[in-house]
């Protein structure tokens, strides 16, 4: 697994490296409280999306995360930001996670296709044989959009996290394994070609 930035990028959506350049537009679009709702963070101000910032730089450097930045490509806009995190060579497996995306863009075809992008980058570029999605077990949203991608539920973590605000999380876990992607996968795809342009 060569864990490097890396570009990647598809018919409506391009993932960019995350850098210091783009914390102006990720506060354009990420600093409405209801995105960080059920997230471990608190992201409520220019200081928090900096700090979130070099939290990720910081892990990428260690090796353990790739942030990126979520860019619609048909309005050159930065609309969120995602990452593949926990990235564990040894067992060939990482998190895709960390994601948000502002509210004109969600439920559109955005985290379709990021998420095929980096499901495509996992299992055929790194040769993950599991890749794993989490999410509070409180947000139903983001629960169902995991389910939506072909992701299967595992169980519930329970107190697995505490947040910012001193709430105890559940986290739910979902997978995808390496034989189960050419079913994922074509089923994403049919869902990005049915998408008007």
């Amino acid at each position: 697994m060569l864990v490097e930035p890396v570009t990647l990028e598809g018919r409506f959506v391009r993932l960019e490296p995350l850098e210091r350049i783009h914390l102006d537009a990720l506060c354009q679009v990420g600093l409405e409280a209801e995105l960080w709702r059920w997230t471990v963070a608190n992201i409520a101000t220019r200081g928090d999306m900096e700090n979130y910032v070099e939290t990720a730089l910081d892990e990428r450097s260690r090796g353990v995360s790739l942030p990126f930045v979520t860019i619609d490509k048909g309005s050159d806009t930065v609309v969120g930001s995602t990452r593949f995190g926990n990235i564990d060579r040894n067992n060939r497996k990482a998190e895709i996670g960390w994601t948000w995306i502002g509210p004109a863009w969600q439920r559109t075809h955005v985290n379709t296709e990021a998420k095929m992008l980096m499901l495509t980058h996992a299992f055929e570029k790194w040769n993950c044989v599991r890749v794993e999605l989490k999410t509070d077990s409180k947000n139903q949203k983001s629960r169902s959009a995991i389910l939506r991608i072909g992701a299967t539920e595992e169980g519930t973590l329970r107190r697995h996290m505490i947040t910012e605000s001193g709430r105890f999380r559940d986290s739910v876990y979902f997978s995808i394994i390496d034989d189960e992607w050419p079913i994922v996968k074509a089923a994403l795809f049919e869902k990005l070609t049915s998408t008007p342009k």
